[in-house]
This record gives C-alpha cells, sequence and structure tokens, in this order.
C-alpha cells in the first residue's frame, strides 16, 4: 500500500532516549561510534538510505548491546521496503529493551506489510487505540483494517474503517480504502472523496478503477496517466495499465500494439517496485506465451518470493519448466498449486504432461482423468474459471488442444 513511509518514520523516531545519548553514556569519546553516529544520522535525515543502512550496520557491529541502533536500523531498512529485515531488527531491539519507544509499532505495521496480518494484530490494535500521534494512529488503523480484511475478519474491517472515517473524515487516502471495503456504500464514499480532494490522486485512482470495472480502457487510461502525472512514481498503478491493456487485447476494439504497450507497462512496475508480485506474473506470463521460457521462468520465480501461495504462478513457472524440458521440476509446482486448489483443471492438465514427459503412465493417467472429470464439470455449468479479472489479472488456461489428450 503506498503510504506516505517518509512522513511516518519522521513520527516514529524515538524520542525518550535519544541515539547519541544512549551511545556515549557506554563509549565515551569513542571516535568510530562518533563518526559513524554522525554519517547515520546524516543519511537518514536526507533520505539517503543505502549509506544510513551501512553506518547503522556499523554502529551495530560497534556496539551490538544498544537498543536503540537496533531501533534505528530497523526504521532504515523499513524505508527501504526491507520488511524482512526490519522485522528480524526491531525483534533483536525489543528484546534487548522490551518498552524501546515505538519500535513495537513499527515492527506490527513491518508484519503486516509481509502479509503476517495474525502476528502484526496485537502491535496494531495497541497503537490503533493507545496513540496519541494523528500520524501514527491513522497509519495503524489502516494497517490493522487491512490485516483484518487479510484475516477474513470483515465485521471488524468495517468497524476500523468507520472508526478511521471518524478520524480522518476529509483524508483522501483513508477515503479510497474504506470505499473499496464498504463494497454498498462505495458511491457515497467516492462522492465524499470528490469533494473534498477533487484534484488528488485518489480521486483520479478511484475513477480509473471505476472506468476500468465498466470496460472503458481509453477513459480508464486516461484517468491512470492523470495519477501518474501527479506522482510519476506511484505503485501499483502502471500494473493496472497493463491490465488494461491486456484486458482490451482480447476484445474487438483491441490495438494491434496492446500487448507490447502492456509489457512496457510492466516492466516499468517491476522498475519502481521489484516486488511487484503482479508485475512479475503479468510479465512472465506474457514472455511465456511467447516462447521465451527461460525469461518466464525467472519473472515467475521472482512472483512466488513475494506470494508463495500464487497458484497461477506456480502454473506458469510448471509451464514454463515444461517448455525448459524439465518436467521433475514442473512436477513439484504442479503438486503445490493441486494443494492449493484441487479443482482447478489445467493444474492436473499439465501433470499430465509433466508426468508422460517423465515416462509415468500411471500417474499420467489419474491426472488425464481427473482433468476430464472437472473438465466436463465446466462444460457443463457446474464450475467456471475466469481467463481474466481486472483484480486477479491474467488466469492460467488450457491450451488449445487440450481437450485432445
Amino acid at each position: 500500500m503506498p503510504y506516505n513511509l517518509r512522513k511516518l518514520a519522521i513520527a516514529l523516531l524515538l524520542l525518550t532516549c535519544p541515539l547519541r545519548e544512549c551511545l556515549f553514556a557506554q563509549s565515551p569519546g569513542d571516535t568510530a561510534l562518533e563518526r559513524y553516529y554522525e554519517k547515520g544520522q546524516a543519511a537518514l535525515t536526507s533520505g539517503n538510505y543505502p549509506e544510513a543502512e551501512k553506518a547503522y550496520e556499523k554502529l551495530r557491529q560497534l556496539s551490538p548491546g544498544t537498543a536503540e541502533i537496533y531501533a534505528n536500523l530497523g526504521l532504515v531498512y523499513f524505508q527501504e521496503k526491507k520488511f524482512d529485515e526490519a522485522v528480524t531488527t526491531l525483534n533483536r531491539g525489543l528484546k534487548l529493551k522490551p518498552n524501546l519507544p515505538k519500535a513495537e509499532t513499527l515492527l506490527a505495521i513491518s508484519l503486516s506489510e509481509l502479509g503476517r496480518y495474525k502476528e502484526a494484530l496485537p502491535g496494531l490494535e495497541r497503537c490503533f487505540r493507545q496513540s496519541s500521534d494523528p500520524t501514527v494512529k491513522r497509519m495503524c488503523g489502516l494497517q490493522l483494517e487491512r490485516s483484518y480484511t487479510g484475516l477474513q475478519k470483515d465485521s471488524k474491517a468495517v468497524e476500523i474503517a468507520l472508526e478511521l472515517n471518524r478520524l480522518y473524515p476529509d483524508d483522501p487516502e483513508v477515503l479510497y480504502h474504506n470505499g473499496r471495503l464498504f463494497g454498498n456504500f462505495a458511491f457515497l464514499t467516492m462522492e465524499h472523496l470528490a469533494t473534498v480532494a477533487p484534484t488528488s490522486v485518489w480521486k483520479h485512482q478511484a475513477e480509473a478503477e471505476a472506468y476500468e470495472s465498466e470496460g472503458s480502457t481509453e477513459e480508464a487510461l486516461n484517468a491512470y496517466r492523470q495519477v501518474l502525472a501527479i506522482d510519476p512514481q506511484r505503485p501499483g498503478i502502471r500494473l493496472r495499465m497493463g491490465r488494461t491493456l491486456l484486458s482490451r487485447s482480447q476484445r474487438a476494439d483491441r490495438h494491434e500494439d496492446d500487448v507490447e504497450q502492456a509489457s512496457k507497462e510492466f516492466e516499468e512496475e517491476l522498475a519502481i517496485d521489484s516486488t511487484n508480485t503482479g508485475a512479475a506474473y503479468e510479465l512472465g506470463e506474457i514472455e511465456r506465451k511467447a516462447g521465451s521460457f527461460a525469461r518466464a521462468s525467472r519473472l515467475f520465480e521472482l512472483a512466488l518470493k513475494q506470494d508463495p501461495h500464487s497458484q497461477d504462478a506456480q502454473l506458469g513457472l510448471a509451464s514454463s519448466l515444461l517448455g525448459l524440458q524439465k518436467p521433475e521440476e514442473a512436477v513439484v509446482y504442479l503438486q503445490r498449486a493441486i494443494a492449493e486448489n484441487p479443482r482447478n483443471e489445467v493444474s492436473w492438465y499439465r501433470l499430465g504432461l509433466a508426468q508422460r514427459a517423465l515416462g509415468n503412465h500411471s500417474e499420467e493417467t489419474k491426472a488425464f482423468a481427473e482433468f476430464r472429470r472437472l473438465h466436463q464439470e465446466a462444460e457443463n455449468g457446474t464450475s467456471a474459471a475466469k481467463v481474466f479479472s481486472a483484480q486477479e489479472g491474467t488466469k492460467q488456461q488450457l491450451d488449445a488442444t487440450a481437450t485432445k489428450d
């Protein structure tokens, strides 16, 4: 979620025990500590996080028992979106000093960013209920809403959304996320957004998504371009533009270069955020269909690194491995995909192909039998698979020759 991380970081800076005091109370006159402390503070203040990381890593080595170093290093990792490292580092700091100011809040937010919602909940709940800082309280509320939604605790998510509306009635970001959550109340919420922030990035993004859902491709693309005109580095927008172009490429009004343009949008999205699972997956699927199996494999692996449970990425990677004549490796991902959803006919069909390539005829027969059963159900209307969803993107589907096996 594209929160203002820099503003949050400023709000989370330690206030009760400045790092300088903590360091030099333990090691007065240490010139190395002084040098790296100055470098770290200067880099952090200027937003040069790679340099700040190097300086705080040195401080950690020189003074491994100082909890505040871990807190500041965790903050740097957070700013760099290295949430795994932030969690590890902040946990270490809290072990050294359990009452470390605001570190628990930053830890909870980092856990939420990683999708570890159950672990994040206690810290987020305490922050949202107890924080007196509006910036921190707002961030915890948005992350809490996200965590409850991720855990399918919808009534709790709505409760938080209503509270956020009360606390921040004219905040465009809060209004945007709550508009998506409320469903039946989305229209009224988005209308309020347009009133209080008619030129905001959130208003244009809401318009773009509305046009996209209606199939109004040109209007959606124009609205997304307005978002980028305000914030050229905004995460997620080029992913949505790419998916919009892919959607149009399947329709009668398609443009000849829709897929090529979509590919460029996904490339640009990954240049902004190399951890964007959707962009990696969509680009991988384009490469797979073009027969570039090696590159497709790398992209699907990147998607799975961020989302190990992505069934479509597992299927895409398995298909690419089959294209590379690596059926044994493909079987591993196909079995994982089937474990995620045993009713997907694509998984069983590709498993049949992989077992055939390995010469496992009994397993091949079983896989194709299950594929035919599920395919028959789909043809009878008792089961149906989506080919494309604006929210979820491209779905893995059967090859044209599948029913001949």
